[in-house]
Parts: C-alpha cells; sequence; structure tokens
C-alpha cells in the first residue's frame, strides 16, 4: 500500500510516493483485501494467520438469508 502527497492550489502536483504497508496478495479475486475508515486515518486488512499457529478448523463463513424474517420471528412486535 503506497501514500502519495496532494497539492491541490490552482495546479495540481503530487510528491513522491511513501510505502505504509504490505497488502497480501493472491489469487484475483473481485473483492479489495483492504478498506480505509472515512475519515482516513485508519486501514483495515484482511491478513492470513501466521503460518507457525496450526489450524485447528478450516476457515468458514456462515451466510445468514432472510435474517430480518427470523428476527421477526424471534422477537415479536408487541
Amino acid at each position: 500500500m503506497m501514500a502519495v502527497p496532494l497539492h491541490m492550489t490552482t495546479t495540481f502536483s503530487a510528491d513522491n510516493a511513501t510505502k505504509l504497508f504490505d497488502v497480501p496478495v493472491g489469487p484475483p479475486l473481485p473483492v479489495r483485501y483492504y478498506d480505509v475508515s472515512r475519515d482516513g486515518q485508519r486501514f483495515l486488512v484482511i491478513k492470513a494467520p501466521p503460518s507457525s499457529e496450526p489450524a485447528t478448523t478450516p476457515p468458514s463463513l456462515v451466510m445468514v438469508l432472510n435474517w430480518i424474517e427470523e428476527l421477526k420471528r424471534l422477537v415479536p412486535v408487541k
């Protein structure tokens, strides 16, 4: 990940790029491995766990469809 200071006056100019951190490179996916906070001060980066830690369970993803209907069933409005 690189950062480039920009100067927006009557003309546009940019300073030299500075390396911020490494972003994982994997197979091409239709998603990014990172995102930036609204205030531009923080990054969220998806990283693989260190290889020295044994994997106890394979990675998984739980997708819940129609969760609003489930919520209505569990918490009925009176």
